[in-house]
């Protein structure tokens, strides 16, 4: 009977364990889901003809999916102090950096590009638009 109680109590343990994770990482801050609701949606292009394709799940709030070529992602935001979109897969390593100017997924495990020069329709509608006159006169 002890030997079965101390079984038990290690299965448990070891549930609670596994549980835990999953638990903390659906709830995200008010910060993340700020950054979440920056989050452009949709096919980006990218260079080398490649795109990146990123949806928001259903019920989920502040999670995405992001499909580049067969692989798929589950993302969650990170706050950054840059003001830049960063949504990270943390398990598989994978982030995915947003800017005005671009995007692009980074692979920190392997420390590379998967694919760079990302664009939104959003984040090209937004570069073709002049910056502001910073006051010096051009001749």
């Amino acid at each position: 009977m002890h030997r079965t109680l101390s079984l038990l109590a290690l299965t448990f343990a070891f549930a609670l364990m596994l549980a835990a994770p999953n638990a903390q990482s659906s709830e995200l801050t008010q910060e993340q889901l700020d950054a979440a609701a920056r989050v452009y949606l949709g096919t980006a292009d990218c260079e080398l003809k490649q795109n990146v394709h990123l949806r928001a799940l259903e019920g989920k709030p502040g999670h995405f999916e992001l499909t580049h070529r067969k692989a798929r992602y589950t993302l969650t935001p990170e706050v950054t102090t840059t003001g830049a979109v960063r949504l990270e897969d943390k398990q598989a390593g994978v982030v995915w950096l947003q800017i005005p100017a671009k995007s692009m997924l980074l692979n920190a495990k392997a420390g590379r590009r998967e694919v760079d020069g990302c664009m939104h329709p959003e984040q090209r509608a937004e570069s073709a638009t002049p910056a502001p006159s910073i006051g010096i006169a051009l001749r």
